[in-house]
């Protein structure tokens, strides 16, 4: 019988999502806080709107947090490269890249495989 350890993000008595390590989990669950604290300052602010759309806005700030920090330094979008794209392409995206790196790795295996045990120069230094 195999024991599987999740961890399980909590808020309100309501389970949001489940990770495999508490890493993840843990990074979730701070992404959720920075939303409540967004939340609670639009709903401060002097602008009308509902709660609803104050989540809204709230939640994808702290998704995009990264961006964010970056716009809030240098007042300007981060290179295109970076920027957020529509999902259905992040996740065709997503496995293309999954794809090759499974490529890559089986290719690299088979030049390993390939090449004759060598001896290897060791250089040692000395640190100072």
């Amino acid at each position: 019988m195999a024991v599987e350890t999740k961890f399980v993000v909590v808020r309100k008595g309501e389970e949001k999502m489940t990770f495999a390590n508490k890493k993840e989990a843990d990074a979730y669950d701070k992404m959720l806080d920075m939303a409540d604290a967004f939340t609670e300052w639009l709903l401060q602010s002097n602008i009308d709107m509902d709660e609803t759309l104050a989540e809204n806005i709230a939640l994808h700030l702290a998704e995009q947090k990264d961006t964010v920090q970056h716009i809030l330094r240098t007042s300007k979008l981060p290179e295109a490269e970076s920027a957020p794209q529509p999902a259905a392409e992040t996740s065709t995206q997503a496995a293309d890249v999954a794809e090759n790196v499974v490529i890559e790795e089986t290719v690299a295996e088979e030049i390993v495989a390939e090449k004759p045990a060598a001896a290897k120069k060791v250089r040692t230094v000395k640190a100072a």
